[in-house]
Formats: structure tokens, sequence, C-alpha cells
């Protein structure tokens, strides 16, 4: 599966210890970050991460249009609701993305949580049918 991951500043560290935490089951997929996020993930946990740019830079643009191509399986982003005010639009244009073509998104820890265990289960086999790897 080709996972991204994305964190808002406040919660990069958060993103690096799930990444830490579930490295084993991380490992086993194609991970793809926003530049400084990927930057961190890598330095903390060695996994192999595929960094676009920042967020500020287009990162999140980046990842949308993998998302729109259906190039992207799961969506890991962790945000700062309380510090939205910048964040809002990339927020939505990724949310939207995300339900016009059926992927699965996390926004918070907890269902980040949920998602990677129902990953190793097999819950999400079907986004094979969907976006098969030749």
């Amino acid at each position: 599966m080709n996972i991204a991951l994305i964190a808002h500043d406040k919660k990069k560290e958060l993103m690096v210890q799930f990444c830490i935490a579930y490295s084993g089951i991380l490992s086993k997929h194609s991970l793809y970050a926003t530049g400084t996020t990927g930057k961190m993930i890598i330095e903390n946990t060695g996994l192999n991460v595929y960094r676009f740019l920042s967020g500020p830079q287009g990162g999140d643009q980046q990842i949308g249009a993998r998302i729109a191509y259906n190039e992207i399986d799961l969506v890991l982003f962790f945000r700062a609701p309380l510090n939205a005010e910048g964040y809002e639009p990339d927020v939505f244009s990724l949310l939207r993305l995300c339900d016009m073509h059926n992927i699965p998104i996390a926004t918070n820890c907890a269902t980040a949580e949920v998602l990677i265990h129902g990953l190793e289960r097999g819950d999400l086999d079907w986004r094979d049918i969907v976006n098969p790897k030749n």
C-alpha cells in the first residue's frame, strides 16, 4: 500500500512517535510524506520515506495530486485543529479528495491506530482491487 504521512507542526513529534510504534507495519509499505514530516520520520525511525515539498511549499498539493490519480491508498494526517487558521484550505482539499476517491484518512492518532491495525489484518486489501500493483 502507498501511505501518505502529513503532520502539522504541533503534531510532528506525535507522528514520529506513531511511526516508531508501528514501524514494523509501516516498513512493509511505501511511505510518502511532506518534506519536514518525512525528514523527521527518516531521522528518528530509519523508515524509507519518499519526501515531497514541505506543506507550505506545496507538499500537501503534491500528495493531493497523487490521491486524485489513485496512487495513494491511505492517508494519515495529524492536524492541529486549534491552530488551523492558515491550514484550513489544505485540510479541506485533502479531505475532499479522499472522500471523492474513497481513500481512508485519519486526522488524529486514535483513528490512525484503527486504520493501521486494520491494514495489518487485511481490512484494506480491497484497495488492491481498486489500485492494482503490477
